[in-house]
C-alpha cells in the first residue's frame, strides 16, 4: 500500500508534484544559465503567473497582491507601512491560537509602533479561542485586529464574516491570515472584505516554502509607505534618481529590493494544478475522510481536540491523545508503518488531502489502536 499522508496542515502533495516541479526547476536553471540577457524577463513572467493565480484563487482585484518570503515577513511589512496614528496608542487584538511566529513578531514590535499587544486567552481547557471572546475584547481602541481563518492546532474556523464586520464598524484594521485553510475551505474577497489578507502557497495549495503572499484592499494602498523599500517599489524600478523615490501606485510598493522568484516559481505548477480542479469535490473527499477519522476515534476511545461541528471545522482533525502519551515514539511508529502526521503536545493533527485514500485511514486507525496500547 502507497504511504498514508496526513501532513497537508504543513507540505501538502498532489499527483505528479515532483516531476511539475522539477520540470519548473529545471527551466529556472536553463534560463538563468542561459549566455543572453533573456533571464529577467522570462523569470519575472513566471512571478506574474504566480500573483494571477492567487489573484484568481482568491478574487483579488489586480494590483493589490503580491509576493512576501513568508506570512511574517508579510505581515511586518504591511505594519511598517502603516501612518504613525494608525496604531500608536492604540491595542493590537490577536488571539491565543494565532501562529505563534505572528505573536512573536507582534510582541517585538509593540514597543516601536507604540502599541499594546492584547492576545484574547484560551479558555480554560480548551483548544480554540471563542468568538464572543473576540468580539468582549474588541473596542473602538483596536487600531488592527489579525483573524486566523483556520487555526493550526485546532482546526476551528473562526466567524470570519461576522468579526471582519465587527472590525470594521469599530473602525480596526482588519488581516486574514489565510495560511491553515485556503486552498480547502472556500475562501473570496467578494464575500470578505478584509484591509489586508496573509497566507503561504504550502499546506493545502502544495506548492513551495517561501511563496507567500501579502494582499491589501486597494482603495487603502495609496496610505501606505512600507518602511521595507527599494527599487522595486518603484512604478519604473530603473527610476535611479537619488532624491527621486516615488511609491508605485499600486502593490508593488510592497516589492522594495530585487524579488526572490525561485520559490513562487517552483509553486507556479501547483497552483495551475489547484485552479483546474472541482473544489467541491476535494472538499467532499476531505470531509468523507474526516468522518472515518471521527468515528474511528470514538471507537478508540479518542476525543476531539478541535470542534464537533464539521462547518465549523478546516481541513484538519485532531485528536487528544492521553496524557503521558510519548508522542515522538508514537510518530516515529507511524512513520515506521509508511503513516505519516504529527503532534503538538498531545493533539495528533491528522490532514487527510487528495493523496489520501480510505484504506490509508483504515491504517492509520488500526495503527494508532496498536500504538496506543505500545506507548
Amino acid at each position: 500500500m502507497t504511504p498514508g499522508y496526513f501532513l497537508y496542515h504543513s507540505i501538502g502533495q498532489y499527483p505528479e508534484k515532483a516531476t511539475e516541479m522539477s520540470a519548473a526547476l529545471a527551466e529556472y536553471a536553463e534560463v538563468w544559465a542561459a549566455d543572453d540577457d533573456s533571464q529577467w524577463p522570462r523569470v519575472l513572467e513566471r512571478r506574474a503567473e504566480f500573483i494571477a493565480l492567487w489573484e484568481a484563487l482568491i478574487n483579488a482585484p489586480k494590483g493589490s497582491l503580491t509576493t512576501a518570503d513568508n506570512v511574517t515577513s508579510a505581515l511586518y511589512s504591511l505594519i511598517g507601512s502603516l501612518p504613525e496614528d494608525r496604531l500608536r496608542g492604540k491595542r493590537v487584538l490577536v488571539t491565543a491560537d494565532c501562529f505563534p511566529s505572528l505573536h512573536f513578531l507582534l510582541a517585538g514590535l509593540a514597543e516601536r509602533f507604540g502599541f499594546t499587544l492584547d492576545t484574547v486567552p484560551l479558555r480554560q481547557g480548551e483548544t480554540w479561542v471563542r468568538d464572543e471572546d473576540i468580539l468582549d475584547s474588541w473596542g473602538p481602541d483596536v487600531g488592527l485586529a489579525l483573524l486566523t481563518f483556520v487555526t493550526s492546532t485546532a482546526s476551528w474556523r473562526c466567524d470570519l464574516a461576522g468579526l471582519t464586520a465587527h472590525g470594521q464598524a469599530m473602525g480596526s484594521l482588519v488581516v486574514h491570515d489565510l495560511t491553515q485553510g485556503i486552498g480547502i475551505i472556500p475562501y473570496s474577497l467578494t464575500d470578505f472584505t478584509p484591509d489586508a489578507a496573509v497566507s503561504t502557497s504550502l499546506k493545502w495549495l502544495c506548492g513551495a516554502s517561501g511563496a507567500g503572499v501579502l494582499q491589501v484592499r486597494p482603495d487603502l494602498i495609496p496610505e501606505l509607505r512600507p518602511e521595507l523599500r527599494g527599487w522595486f517599489s518603484q512604478p519604473d524600478p530603473f527610476a535611479w534618481d537619488l532624491d527621486g523615490f516615488t511609491y508605485a501606485p499600486d502593490v508593488r510598493r510592497f516589492d522594495h529590493g530585487t524579488p526572490s522568484v525561485i520559490a513562487a516559481l517552483a509553486s507556479v505548477p501547483a497552483l495551475r494544478w489547484h485552479a483546474t480542479q472541482d473544489k467541491a469535490a476535494m472538499l467532499a473527499h476531505n470531509r468523507a475522510l474526516q468522518t472515518q477519522i471521527v468515528v474511528g476515534a470514538d471507537a478508540l476511545g479518542l476525543p476531539l481536540a478541535g470542534p464537533e461541528q464539521e462547518a465549523r471545522r478546516g481541513g484538519s482533525v485532531m485528536l487528544r491523545l492521553p496524557e503521558g502519551t510519548d508522542t515522538s515514539a508514537m510518530i516515529n511508529e507511524f512513520r515506521g508503518r509508511g503513516v505519516h502526521t504529527d503532534c503538538r503536545g498531545l493533539t495528533l493533527r491528522l490532514s487527510p488531502g487528495i493523496i489520501t485514500a480510505e484504506e490509508h485511514v483504515e491504517y492509520l486507525l488500526s495503527s494508532l489502536e496498536e500504538i496506543l496500547i505500545i506507548h
